[in-house]
């Protein structure tokens, strides 16, 4: 059935009517968009993977299986069915309180009284007597076991006379588990079957470009393969780099600043998405001791090599059970139940600058990969630290010359310096989350527009403009996933997910109050930002990237010209100059990120904190994960068994009645959809093009008729366009030249009409925590009544043509659908948003639209559904007006005569917008 769109007629929409004349009549009339994908699709790349390091299977003792042969049954421990539980109502229970409610000791034993009290009268007990009793079941669970063991530490050197300070006597616990069994136990889990890749591998796209996306994409990988399988008898195994990272994190302020320093651990092999997930991608695996004394001895060199040299020292001891394993292959099992032979690797480490700075030991200031002096950072011809030239400059250089002509300190080695093809300068990651997020826009770029503010204007008028900042902030209209900042950016406490959201909105706040370089430095910034965030980035990209962050640096000089800085040699913004570097080593960034590590603070430290005594604490958080990991392996294995479908109720009832218990999936996922408080999410399902339909619940109350729906949603012109919608669908799509159909020529509607609050879009966007496959959601709403407001959302529309990739706007006044002569068919009614001139705006680098009117009119147009492409998100073009102070972010949409198409609402629109 064809397609067509319709509108208004109008002298001003002929100058569009040969743009949208081709998007008429085509089955969809979806933009062609296929980002690049993280993980391979045979059917888009070309991939050239290791030919000696290529992961053949093989039995338990290494020798290999025969092509094709089956993968063994999985281990057999001897617990039948729900074991140690009784039913999947214990085992749900147990989950439900212990996990998702951490329910007290004391109100699972009410709950356990209360559960006894109703199965009484039927002769029935509960499956405990109380909490210990529960507890002692969770340590029953055989899956996910791996203990913990601590170790103590004590300074060895020499004693001063007299009254040592405490902290050379004092005995630290390195609490930490068995890496290389924890590292086991990642790598069998089933679900990361196809979230998983073996083999060091280089993909390309369509057009032949190197495209890089998870850590086995990156030369790295391919070249730590070429140096295992120098040695024939390595010959088919794989390379298991270990992802590794560090981070202090502060569980309460209140009570002394209460610190843990955890170490978390993750297979190299998993794909950047399933690392980010929730899950056990990534596990802790130590807390290291964090020494303190007083301020006194803080400064002095002993405490501080002590200090270095512990910590270091932990994270050997930490890694040495991976040591063995990192020359002589290791049988273990993966995903797809196969046993592979395994040489391991010390992979990327997560940090940001200042545990960066203790990694390499270096002093503070400098650069923990080039040897840049801290006073001009990004001058160029900077020499790439090794660690065989910082063991040679030791050797040749007392410690004052290392100190101040390299940055190096010679009381110092990297722990890495005894683990096999490890060199810490080359291993420390990228760091998106400190370094460009937290660290070149929060700290430095938001500082410095506030302070340029308070330098040229006086400072009432400086506070005014700064307040009327954050009032443009808080009058962005909804967006899907787009956090909303009721008092603009006036938050004391920010965290990274803060500054990634006032990121997506912040360049169109600022323009019209600051100089048109430091715009341009922004939005090159932005540019930049974007680029290397993309789970897959293509040769194509390095370019952009390098050209993106040359003219950020080139219009960064506006901070110096007007005063603001002096200069700017600053470690985390030189170390931008380092991310190509990165990504050809290592593939994007978005997987080895600290915001990784940062989000892992919650289960592993803040939560089993809370959860505690608050009474040697340490101990407690200890029990407790282990009993989270044990339940999750549990879950994970009652879920492959089948054992998890339905609810606890409708399986104990099919099992009661002898059934096989079944799960309908096509009315939980139309339940999903049809959930009007969720606006975006994952979508756990496989990769697809994009597609859109509308929600599955019809609205009351609107007529059914045309002239009556008509007069209901004040557009007295719509059965007229619907016509001219018709007219097109029946007869094709008229000459663009020709004289527009006259309405008598049109087919007359009579039937009835199904009117919905929302349409739900689904595409491909790995970079915005998809799902399995990549897949992500969003509601795109038309609703007259909502939260007490009109909210009309505006969308992209493909309509072919060289302006703005062949995208108009479209905002959505009407999602409707009906029947005529036998099809069905789902349209919007919308007006149309047009660009104001044939390139984007020269400062911000976002297009500029402006609603297109006939005599003053909105011009309105019918579009079938499926020419829509996703949603669209508009900022007002601010200028340099102040915004009502009563001003309503509902309000936006109508408020502005111009509106940049923010391209930095997601990270999908970005691509989108730039294919």
């Amino acid at each position: 059935m064809p397609h067509g769109i319709a509108f208004t007629c109008g002298n001003c929409l002929r100058n569009f009517t040969s743009i949208r004349g081709r998007a008429r009549h085509q089955k969809s009339a979806h933009r062609e968009f296929t980002p690049a994908p993280e993980e391979d699709d045979e059917n888009t790349f070309q991939r050239r993977s290791h030919k000696l390091a290529n992961a053949l299977p093989c039995r338990t003792d290494g020798t290999y299986l025969p092509p094709f042969a089956a993968a063994p049954p999985p281990p057999v421990d001897g617990i039948e069915a729900w074991g140690p539980f009784e039913s999947r109502a214990a085992f749900d229970f147990a989950q439900y309180h212990f996990v998702q409610l951490q329910t007290s000791e004391k109100n699972i034993n009410t709950a356990l009284d209360l559960w006894a009290a109703s199965v009484l009268p039927f002769g029935a007990t509960a499956p405990w007597q109380n909490a210990a009793d529960l507890y002692a079941a969770i340590d029953e669970i055989q899956h996910g076991n791996a203990p913990w063991k601590t170790y103590s530490i004590r300074y060895t050197g020499p004693l001063p006379p007299g009254l040592a300070p405490k902290w050379m006597t004092q005995e630290y616990d390195l609490c930490t588990r068995d890496t290389r069994q924890v590292l086991h136990q990642q790598l069998a889990t089933s679900t990361f079957r196809d979230q998983i890749d073996l083999v060091p591998h280089r993909q390309f796209n369509h057009g032949g470009k190197r495209v890089w996306s998870n850590l086995m994409s990156g030369d790295w990988a391919w070249r730590q393969a070429d140096l295992i399988t120098a040695d024939p008898a390595n010959h088919g195994c794989a390379f298991l780099p270990v992802v590794a990272g560090s981070d202090k994190t502060t569980v309460s302020v209140a009570t002394g600043h209460q610190e843990y320093h955890p170490v978390y651990q993750s297979p190299g092999v998993l794909t950047g998405t399933a690392r980010r997930a929730h899950g056990n991608g990534v596990l802790p695996v130590a807390f290291l001791p964090i020494p303190k004394t007083s301020k006194k001895h803080r400064s002095k060199p002993e405490y501080q090599k002590f200090c270095r040299q512990m910590y270091h020292a932990s994270l050997a001891l930490i890694f040495e059970p991976l040591k063995a394993g990192m020359t002589t292959p290791e049988v273990a099992r993966c995903p797809d139940g196969h046993f592979r032979r395994m040489v391991y690797g010390l992979g990327p480490y997560i940090a940001d600058y200042p545990e960066q700075v203790w990694l390499a030991g270096i002093v503070q200031n400098w650069c923990p990969k080039c040897e840049a002096h801290p006073d001009h950072l990004d001058a160029p011809g900077a020499r790439l630290r090794t660690q065989a030239k910082t063991d040679l400059l030791i050797k040749c250089f007392d410690p004052g010359i290392l100190w101040d002509d390299y940055g190096v300190r010679s009381d110092v080695v990297p722990f890495t310096h005894d683990f096999p093809r490890a060199d810490i300068h080359e291993l420390l990651s990228s760091d998106l989350l400190h370094q460009v997020i937290k660290g070149t826009f929060k700290d430095h770029i938001v500082s410095w527009v506030n302070e340029y503010l308070h330098l040229v204007h006086p400072e009432k008028r400086a506070l005014e403009i700064i307040q009327d900042i954050d009032r443009r902030i808080s009058a962005v209209p909804e967006f899907p996933g787009l956090r909303r900042f009721p008092d603009g950016r006036d938050f004391s406490q920010w965290t990274g997910d803060d500054s990634k959201a006032l990121m997506k909105i912040y360049l169109a706040a600022v323009a019209g109050y600051i100089p048109s370089d430091m715009v341009k430095c922004l939005a090159a910034f932005m540019e930049f930002c974007y680029l290397v965030r993309r789970n897959a980035i293509s040769s194509d990209d390095l370019p952009k990237i390098q050209d993106a962050l040359d003219r950020f640096h080139q219009y960064r000089q506006i901070f110096i010209d007007c005063g603001v800085r002096v200069d700017i040699s600053l470690p985390r913004q030189h170390s931008l100059v380092h991310y190509i570097r990165f990504i050809r080593l290592f593939g994007s960034p978005n997987g080895l990120c600290s915001s990784i590590t940062e989000s892992k603070h919650i289960k592993a430290v803040k939560e089993p904190w809370r959860r505690s005594s608050r009474y040697k604490a340490l101990a407690q958080m200890l029990v407790t994960l282990v009993r989270l990991d044990k339940l999750a392996a549990a879950l994970r294995d009652f879920t492959v068994r089948g054992m998890m479908t339905g609810t606890t109720s409708s399986y104990t009832a099919s099992i009661l009645a002898g059934e096989q218990p079944q799960v309908d999936a096509a009315a939980a996922a139309a339940a999903a959809l049809d959930d009007e408080n969720d606006d975006d999410g994952v979508v756990h399902g496989p990769r697809s093009l994009s597609d859109i339909e509308l929600a599955p619940t019809a609205q009351r109350g609107y007529p059914k008729n045309l002239p009556g729906l008509a007069q209901y949603i004040h557009q007295p012109s719509f059965p007229l366009i619907l016509r001219q919608f018709l007219h097109a669908e029946v007869n094709g799509p008229p000459d663009p030249l020709a004289p527009l159909v006259p309405i008598d020529e049109c087919p007359v509607f009579a039937g009835r009409i199904t009117v919905h609050h929302s349409a739900i879009a689904r595409f491909y966007a790995p970079s915005d925590l998809g799902g399995a496959g990549g897949m992500y959601r969003e509601r795109i709403r038309s609703n007259p009544h909502w939260h007490g407001y009109a909210r009309h959302d505006t969308v992209l529309i493909n309509v072919g043509g060289p302006v703005m990739g062949g995208l108009l706007i479209g905002r959505v006044y009407l999602f409707f659908s009906f029947t005529f002569n036998d099809n069905d068919y789902q349209c919007a009614l919308i007006s149309w948003l047009i660009p104001v001139g044939n390139v984007p705006d020269p400062d911000t680098g976002m297009w500029v639209v402006e609603p297109e009117r006939d005599r003053g009119a909105l011009t309105l147009a019918v579009v079938p559904l499926d020419s829509i492409a996703r949603g669209a998100h508009l900022i007002g073009v601010y200028g340099t007006a102040a915004l009502p102070e009563d001003f309503h972010f509902s309000s936006s949409l109508d408020a502005f005569d111009n509106f940049f198409l923010n391209p930095y609402a997601d990270h999908h629109m970005h691509e989108f917008l730039h294919q």
